[in-house]
C-alpha cells in the first residue's frame, strides 16, 4: 500500500515542513516504500504518531467575499508527506469498513469518491420527475451549513467512529492524531 500512495501521489503539492517536494517520494518510491513501511508499523501496533508527523505549515485559503476580510479565508494545513501518507493509509482502512458495513447511504453524494454533484442532481431530477408524473406534491428545502466542518467535535467523530464498529487500533491512532 505504501509503495501505491507514493507512485500516486499528488507532486503538484506545495511543499512541506520538511522541505522534501513530493516529486522527490514520488520518483523514489521504490527507495522509500521499505523504510517507509518500517517507520510506519510500529505506529500503527503501539497507536501511537510520531510528534515530527503533526509539523504543520498553515497557509489561509481564500474562500469568497472581500479579501481583506480574515473571516474569508480558511486555514489549509500542510503536513509533512510522510504523515500524510500514514494518514492515507488509516483513511484507507477506514473507508474499507464504511464501505463494508454499508454506513453510508447510497443517497450521499457529498465528498464521496466518485458520487458527484452531477450524479446528485440527475439522481434528484430522476425522483422528482416520476413523483410529479404520479401526481404527488413535492416539497424541497434547502439547507447550507455554514463554515460546518470547522466546527466538527473530535470527540464525536471519535464517538461515531466507535458506535460503527471501526477497529480500536484504527480508533487509538485516529484519536492519537488529532490530540497528540
Amino acid at each position: 500500500m505504501v509503495s501505491d500512495l507514493l507512485h500516486h501521489f499528488d507532486i503538484h503539492r506545495s511543499m512541506r515542513p520538511d522541505g522534501i517536494h513530493p516529486r522527490v517520494l514520488r520518483e523514489l518510491a521504490g527507495v522509500f516504500t521499505k523504510p517507509l513501511s518500517i517507520i510506519y508499523q510500529p505506529s500503527w501496533l503501539t497507536r501511537m504518531v510520531s510528534v515530527d508527523w503533526r509539523l504543520t505549515n498553515v497557509i489561509p485559503i481564500h474562500k469568497k467575499g472581500c479579501k481583506e476580510d480574515l473571516g474569508n479565508y480558511r486555514p489549509v494545513s500542510l503536513i509533512l508527506v510522510t504523515g500524510n501518507i500514514m494518514e492515507q493509509i488509516i483513511l484507507s482502512a477506514i473507508t474499507l469498513h464504511v464501505q463494508d458495513n454499508q454506513l453510508i447511504r447510497p443517497s450521499q453524494y457529498g465528498f464521496m469518491k466518485g458520487r458527484s454533484f452531477s450524479a446528485n442532481l440527475i439522481s434528484f431530477y430522476d425522483k422528482l420527475t416520476h413523483l410529479v408524473g404520479e401526481g404527488k406534491t413535492v416539497d424541497i428545502v434547502y439547507l447550507g451549513f455554514s463554515k460546518a466542518f470547522d466546527t466538527i467535535s473530535h470527540s464525536v467523530l471519535l464517538e461515531k467512529l466507535a458506535a460503527h464498529g471501526l477497529d480500536r487500533h484504527a480508533l487509538c491512532w485516529v484519536k492519537n492524531w488529532l490530540h497528540g
